[in-house]
């Protein structure tokens, strides 16, 4: 820590993280000149009975508090800032952006043990290479270990050592080839510039995506990349990452599920001889701190990581990548509500570096701003290699005889698929049994005590659980109200289905992934291990299915239920619709064999499914944008979406009163006040749910209204009353 002399004089202003917004004035702890501390660094303060981990901002001669009322900070915990003055600046920006206080908002830049005030020191990393003998070792040869045979595979296309921290999966087997002396710990780390090896041909289409985000590098520029499932917009991410590399320039990769981490990071490995490390949610909080750390002091090249690795400083930028940028997971839904995929943006603009948005359907926000000229719109329209689009076939199943939600020619179409030794996944976005149980001679149905919804039967565990509080209890055996009536499962859910697929094909294996079945760690790597192998016949899950997934045995897609998406209450609900089937049916014939996509549904002519199974993503995307353009919702417009919670209906309601209350006073009518409303769910783990909805054509117009409105809300006395959160471009109006 720095050498401090007595100065009590000089007033440390800190962000605390607290849901106030507000900076807190603190002494400097005791012993200490804060001559050549700089904003960035944390700093240990009392506050109320509690010490918090705050980060300084300013040093100032004066305190609007009177200095005998001032506490002092306590113990000053780095030397250095951990936050550059751009990381700060974005941070700020966000803050202000979301309304939300800035002490949460520097917090969530940190990962969790910064959070908590432990050392910010990066430890030696450990790296492992191949001994000679694992250089000559065919993988093959390992024939009594998968594991063992993939990690020497990975160890020798990457060419070079690997670091342990993107071994972590791996550890029993690399305790293996430790043990047969086929790997050995080594010293040295690979380089953090970019060696090369081969990459594929691109074809031309994908050239032109490469040489167009490359003529971008050393400025601010965002590119859109839609490109068709299989089109091979990895390739275009990793030839574009090469040049990067080449100029000694740090990649952040940003991906919205942990399942797709480990798969794009082995393709990473055997590409790029440099240090990349990963962060997400399975990660230890010492190997989260330990890639923070790799990426700030310039350690690693390259980071892979979820949305929460947006905010990792980077030494020496060059380049942001968002895969699947359309997708929902994208925008924090609890605490600081962001978007990573916007505030990546804004970042890549203060850091002067381009940003890359990839998807196979991208959101209706980035295609409008592609047609308007603000993103550079880049498109793949074929699949790379020899596949071929795969064939789309509506199967209207009114009045058709159904068996646990599989009709009949569905059934026929499985059976043709599995005699020719190929993959069938059939997909259902609802995990467990079914989602509701019901007495048939009383309709008692199963309800959660706490929240307006059914509880869904989980028959495996004997259990019904609500999805959204997740309270449990037994199975009943009889009818709790009734108790005579004979109770049943209503309606479907992936483990009602699995039990189905197994009694209809006995001899076939059915690999189903859900929440349910991924809980225990590396059981979702095995499962997907096991399909790649060709050791599963039937692939059956949910939406954890329809992103990146590569299944090349895969020839037949049947999505059950698409009827529930097609009436949905949010108007986002036909465009996550429309990006799901697409999503879905891309994982249908990505290898030499053509692939066949059946969408079981009541509505054969709804509109939705007509534009887009005949004229695709792009024409839906357009036909939508026309829609919300004459309905004035967004991109066409801005919002923000007030919700608020309490025990009693009448409190929220209340509350709500007064804001709109104080919104006639502030606002000149140029912002539009939808509500006060009930929640679509009014009542949830035991709260009563009410919200606010406010819109305007004017984004600045909507912003300065929520300048003014915060700090009021803040004094109202109502809000001591509720729990209430402001949710700005929200994707979910639940």
């Amino acid at each position: 820590m720095p050498n401090c002399e007595a100065s009590r004089k000089l007033i440390f202003k800190i962000a605390v993280p607290v849901p106030l917004d507000r900076l807190f004035d603190y002494l400097a702890p005791t012993g200490c000149h804060p001559a050549g501390l700089q904003p960035g660094i944390r700093i240990l303060v009392p506050f109320g009975k509690r010490t918090q981990v705050g980060v300084l901002l300013a040093i100032e001669d004066s305190s609007a508090v009177d200095s005998e009322r001032l506490k002092q900070a306590i113990e000053i915990l780095d030397e250095k800032p951990l936050l550059s003055e751009r990381d700060l600046r974005l941070l700020h920006w966000a803050s202000r952006y979301y309304h939300h206080p800035l002490g949460e908002v520097l917090a969530a830049a940190f990962p969790v043990a910064l959070r908590q005030g432990r050392p910010a020191l990066l430890q030696r990393q450990r790296f492992f290479g191949l001994t000679p003998q694992g250089l000559q070792t065919l993988p093959e040869q390992l024939r009594r270990s998968i594991k063992q045979q993939a990690l020497l595979a990975l160890l020798q296309a990457a060419g070079s050592a690997i670091p342990s921290a993107a071994l972590i999966e791996h550890k029993p087997a690399l305790k293996a080839l430790l043990e047969k002396g086929l790997v050995i710990e080594q010293e040295s780390a690979p380089a953090t510039r970019y060696v090369a090896s081969t990459a594929l041909p691109a074809n031309p289409e994908q050239q032109v995506a490469i040489d167009a985000v490359v003529a971008n590098l050393g400025r601010f520029a965002v590119s859109l990349l839609e490109g068709v499932t299989g089109s091979g917009k990895t390739e275009v991410y990793m030839q574009v990452i090469a040049k990067v590399l080449e100029q000694g320039k740090q990649v952040l990769v940003l991906l919205p599920e942990i399942s797709l981490t480990p798969q794009l990071e082995q393709r990473f490995q055997q590409r790029f001889a440099v240090n990349m490390v990963s962060t997400h949610s399975k990660l230890t909080d010492k190997q989260r701190l330990q890639a923070w750390l790799s990426m700030q002091q310039g350690q690693a090249a390259i980071m892979l990581g979820t949305r929460s690795a947006l905010f990792t400083p980077l030494k020496r930028p060059g380049l942001i990548i968002l895969d699947e940028e359309h997708d929902a997971s994208f925008k924090q839904q609890e605490g600081f509500r962001f978007s990573a995929r916007d505030v990546a943006i804004t970042r890549a603009k203060g850091l002067g570096i381009p940003v890359l948005l990839g998807s196979a359907t991208p959101s209706l926000e980035s295609m409008a701003n592609g047609s308007q000229g603000r993103y550079q719109l880049l498109h793949l329209p074929n699949r790379a290699g020899n596949a071929s689009a795969p064939s789309f076939q509506l199967l209207d199943i009114r009045n058709k005889r159904m068996q646990a939600g599989l009709s009949e020619p569905l059934l026929a179409e499985i059976q043709t698929t599995l005699a020719k030794n190929q993959q069938a996944l059939i997909f259902l976005n609802r995990r467990g049994y079914a989602p509701v149980q019901i007495c048939h001679g009383c309709g008692w149905v199963s309800r959660c005590r706490r929240c307006d919804a059914n509880l869904v039967i989980h028959a495996a565990e004997r259990l019904l659980r609500c999805h959204h509080c997740g309270s449990e209890q037994p199975l009943p055996k009889q009818c709790p109200a009734c108790k005579t009536g004979e109770l049943q499962a209503l309606g479907l859910g992936t483990e009602r289905i699995e039990q189905t697929l197994e009694a209809l094909f006995p001899d076939k294996v059915i690999v189903r992934l859900d929440r349910d079945t991924t809980q225990r760690k590396g059981s979702l790597e095995t499962y997907l291990e096991q399909i790649h192998e060709g050791r599963a016949d039937i692939i059956l899950g949910t939406q954890m299915l329809a992103k990146g997934h590569h299944f090349p045995a895969v020839t037949l897609v049947a999505i059950l239920d698409i009827d529930s998406g097609l009436f949905s209450i949010d108007y986002h609900g036909s465009e996550r619709l429309a990006q799901l089937i697409v999503q879905v049916a891309g994982r249908a014939g990505r290898a030499d064999q053509p692939g066949k996509v059946i969408l079981q549904t009541r509505h054969p002519q709804h509109p939705l499914l007509d534009t887009l199974l005949s004229q695709g993503y792009r024409a839906f995307a357009q036909t939508a944008l026309d829609e919300r353009c004459q309905a004035g919702l967004p991109p066409f417009s801005h919002q923000a979406l007030l919700r608020v919670q309490a025990g009693k209906a009448e409190v929220p309601q209340q509350f709500l009163q007064a804001v709109c209350q104080m919104i006639v006073e502030l606002n000149p009518g140029k912002v539009q006040v939808l509500g006060p409303v009930t929640a679509p769910m009014a009542r949830r783990a035991g709260l009563f749910r009410f919200q606010l909805l406010l819109q305007s054509p004017q984004r600045k117009e909507l912003h300065h209204l929520l300048d003014r409105l915060l700090p009021a809300i803040y004094a109202l006395k109502e809000s001591k009353k509720v729990r209430w959160s402001l949710d700005v471009d929200p994707l979910d109006l639940y």
